[in-house]
């Protein structure tokens, strides 16, 4: 079973994070990413940087579902 765990696990493994935090119940997940490499991105490019780096998951539909909160640290920062 996907937990949100090996979801975090497998983000961080594929990009340097400043702050991630996953939550979920199994089927339904909510990332919270924040990252220097979303510097001159828009949110669809973000997405699709994270989407990339799960991979093989989001294609095989273990994930169910998963929404995505992508920051640069600057916009983290602004926001907390």
């Amino acid at each position: 079973m996907v937990t949100p765990e090996s979801i975090r696990l497998n983000i961080a493994q594929g990009m340097a994070t400043e702050y991630l935090r996953v939550e979920g119940d199994g089927r339904h997940f909510e990332a919270v990413v924040v990252s220097e490499e979303f510097a001159g991105k828009s949110r669809v490019q973000r997405h699709q940087h994270v989407f990339k780096v799960l991979g093989d998951r989001m294609r095989d539909e273990m994930i169910h579902a998963l929404s995505i909160k992508t920051y640069t640290p600057q916009e983290w920062a602004n926001s907390h």
